[in-house]
């Protein structure tokens, strides 16, 4: 089979909306040139799309153009490694999925244990999250939540008193292992975030599990979240004004 035939067979096989590069073919070294000369060809033929330097995907066309890939394929090699989890999405990335704001944003936030700077890829800007503690499949959801809670203020298209019910609703569906889990991975938060969770817990009563976050905050310290006051009624012993 040709080099061409070969690349066109392999992208038939891929789903619409899969990023590649020239890695996925399995190729000698010496023929890598190639590899990526085709893939351009493609790209230029309209088969493929480049979404950025090396980079390829296939498009799923629709009546209104190409879709894009989603977010998670746009930046797939910076959440894993060697089949190692080092990334996952947050911030502007799930507000949305998390029910918290109807708005979609061209920027990709990661949390990562190591930052690099703000970077460009296709139309979307790449920032980054720094997150204390180690990253694992089982944890991302609960630390997508706590990223929320960290950023409440800068959710775009809502206020901090809707935002509030938003999250009373997300924290009561989650098990107790997962609260118990979520207050862990909490103490590695800024103390607004822990105080703002512990009030959340102890709205839905869930005081035992709150005790370990109550104690790691300083008891002088007021925390300014306007219009949390409104959904929650213990907020004088959470010091939220």
């Amino acid at each position: 089979m040709k080099m061409t035939e070969y690349i066109s067979f392999s992208i038939d096989r891929f789903p619409r909306g899969y990023v590649f590069t020239c890695a996925n073919f399995n190729t000698e070294v010496n023929q890598k040139e190639a590899v990526i000369k085709a893939l351009n060809r493609m790209a230029a033929s309209g088969k493929i799309a480049k979404l950025s330097k090396g980079k390829y995907y296939k498009p799923e066309n629709t009546p209104f153009g190409n879709l894009q890939p989603n977010q998670s394929q746009v930046v797939k090699d910076l959440l894993e490694e060697n089949g190692k989890i080092i990334g996952y999405l947050t911030g502007y990335s799930i507000y949305n999925q998390l029910g918290l704001t109807t708005q979609v944003s061209n920027i990709i936030q990661i949390g990562k244990n190591q930052v690099r700077p703000l970077f460009n890829r296709e139309r979307y800007a790449i920032a980054f999250v720094k997150q204390k503690n180690t990253i694992t499949k089982e944890n991302i959801s609960l630390l997508q939540i706590l990223d929320a809670i960290r950023y409440i203020k800068k959710i775009p298209d809502t206020n901090i008193e809707t935002s509030c019910r938003r999250f009373l609703a997300i924290i009561k569906n989650l098990s107790e292992t997962e609260t118990n889990t979520m207050v862990r991975l909490a103490l590695k938060y800024s103390p607004a975030t822990r105080a703002l969770l512990g009030a959340l817990m102890e709205q839905l009563q869930l005081g035992r599990t709150t005790e370990a976050l109550l104690k790691s905050l300083n008891p002088i310290t007021k925390y300014k979240l306007a219009g949390v006051s409104k959904v929650l009624s213990n907020t004088d012993k959470w010091n939220i004004i």
